[in-house]
């Protein structure tokens, strides 16, 4: 891994997104995205999501979402446009149309691909990359790595989700304070990529509602929950949970709903029986 760059750079952009597919609720979205944001523009609004080829066709067909966006920006409500995407494939086809000036896509040390061709693709247009779930929707526990791994493509901007301010503040102490990776920090991302393999959940919902109401990021939270706390606490926060995910009926919804095509009712199952033998092991606490 090369030597990291960059100073830190400190800049405020306001940037928002619309799930909407159809132009009068993108209208709605954006009035009040500007009223909640307490402003009269937005840096880079987003359409959210674009992961199939329905969203696709939807936000590029004439009079569609793309336009509407368009139409913002000619009026300077919106400074930039861009996507959020989940679907490489889909991604590659939005970036090539030429349209958008940013691209927002899963990256951290565990997800990758995009650095194979679709990053390329967009810097190749001048597009700005936007890098969600740093880290891994929650799932990377060691936000040193995650972000020093961040630091190594400065030409990716990191977009956490943050809970608290204490959380931001460590973030941002991480790039005014770098510390660049030791053979200990590359062999441990090593044994985290090869514990999670490909089939982990990134907790993005998309997968909600679930018909039983199963809460399925919850759920396949287990492992991470049983490493973190006491058995007794860890039992004791998931055992709703676990119960829930016994109802599962194997619908399928889910399965159509997950942009990472993981085989949701198959997880469950293991994740259900993963617990129960924990409780056999510690206890019911």
């Amino acid at each position: 891994m090369g030597e990291a760059l960059a100073p830190v750079r400190k800049e405020v952009i306001i940037a928002t997104k619309t799930a909407a597919r159809d132009v009068a609720t993108a209208e709605q979205h954006l009035a009040k995205s500007l009223k909640d944001l307490r402003t009269d523009y937005i840096d880079i609004y987003q359409a959210h999501n674009v992961s199939t080829e329905d969203d696709l066709e939807k936000v590029l067909a004439p009079g569609g979402i793309h336009e509407f966006m368009a139409k913002a920006k000619e009026k300077g409500v919106v400074r930039h446009i861009g996507f959020s995407s989940h679907n490489p494939t889909i991604a590659q086809r939005m970036v090539q149309t030429g349209l958008f000036e940013t691209l927002q896509f899963p990256f951290n040390f565990l997800e990758t691909k995009a650095l194979e061709a679709l990053f390329p693709a967009a810097e190749e247009l001048d597009m700005g990359l936007i890098g969600m779930k740093p880290l891994g929707g929650g799932l990377l526990e060691n936000a040193r790595l995650c972000f020093e791994f961040l630091r190594y493509h400065p030409q990716i901007i990191p977009i956490p989700g943050v809970q608290a301010l204490e959380e931001l503040e460590e973030i941002v102490d991480l790039y005014e304070n770098p510390q660049p990776f030791s053979e200990e920090d590359l062999a441990t991302i090593e044994s985290i990529k090869a514990e999670l393999g490909n089939n982990f959940c990134r907790r993005c919902g998309y997968c909600q509602p679930c018909p039983q109401g199963i809460q399925i990021p919850y759920v396949l939270l287990f492992n991470s929950i049983a490493k973190r706390y006491t058995p007794p606490r860890a039992i004791k926060m998931s055992q709703e949970w676990m119960a829930q995910a016994e109802e599962c009926q194997e619908c399928g919804e889910c399965l159509e709903k997950c942009p990472y095509q993981l085989p949701i009712p198959d997880l469950l199952k293991e994740t259900v029986e993963r617990f129960h033998r924990f409780v056999q092991t510690h206890g019911a606490g």
